[in-house]
């Protein structure tokens, strides 16, 4: 069984020059549009209620932010490190243009040039799995995913579908991962991908 057992913020940054400096392949990067419910998994998968602001206003993080994370393999006790790296919700308009050109500039540039990501997270609302916004995002991913970083899509709000809709859902989106993070389900799976393939690199050297 993998665990987190700590995690802290960092820092904040407003684009790719002020980000921190890291080692390797550590970061991973969570993304999705406002109000699907990011900074709630966030705060699940690490057991931490206050670690990523919860916002009653959709959109309003404008910066990047970092987090120290680390995991335990309870089977062979070893801890690892991570940072999980919290973008701002898009897909919301109630910011001036020029201030949303060059979010979305920042934004994108970061994903394409960060060389240090391993793993995009893409959250998208189950209810809601076909917007054009979500559907674009996936594309830009694709287009600009390295040979050494990967993707993962997860579902969140699992908890508002019935298990008819859950089974097509799953159907549908059979690489996907489906949570809920008021219920607390599907986080260890998360943990246990997010884990796996951050130990990729670790396997393939030894």
């Amino acid at each position: 069984m993998v665990e987190i057992v700590d995690a802290k913020f960092i820092t904040s940054a407003q684009n790719i020059q002020n980000a921190p400096e890291s080692t390797g392949q550590d970061e991973v990067v969570f993304m999705a549009r406002s109000n699907v419910g990011k900074s709630s998994l966030l705060n699940a998968l690490t057991n931490h209620k206050g670690l990523a602001k919860v916002s009653s206003t959709p959109g309003k993080t404008k910066l990047i932010n970092y987090f120290d994370v680390t995991f335990i393999n309870r089977e062979t006790s070893v801890k690892s490190n991570a940072k999980f790296v919290d973008l701002p919700g898009f897909g919301y308009a109630k910011v001036a243009k020029s201030i949303k050109y060059n979010w979305e500039k920042n934004l994108t540039d970061y994903i394409a040039q960060r060389e240090q990501i391993k793993l995009f997270i893409h959250l998208v609302d189950c209810r809601h799995p076909d917007l054009e916004i979500d559907t674009q995002v996936s594309d830009f991913l694709v287009a600009n995913c390295r040979e050494n970083q990967q993707i993962l899509q997860i579902f969140t709000k699992i908890d508002k579908l019935n298990q008819k809709e859950q089974d097509a859902l799953r159907k549908r989106f059979p690489h996907a991962v489906t949570v809920s993070s008021s219920k607390k389900k599907g986080m260890q799976k998360v943990i246990k991908v997010i884990y796996d393939i951050l130990q990729e690199d670790v396997q393939d050297a030894n």
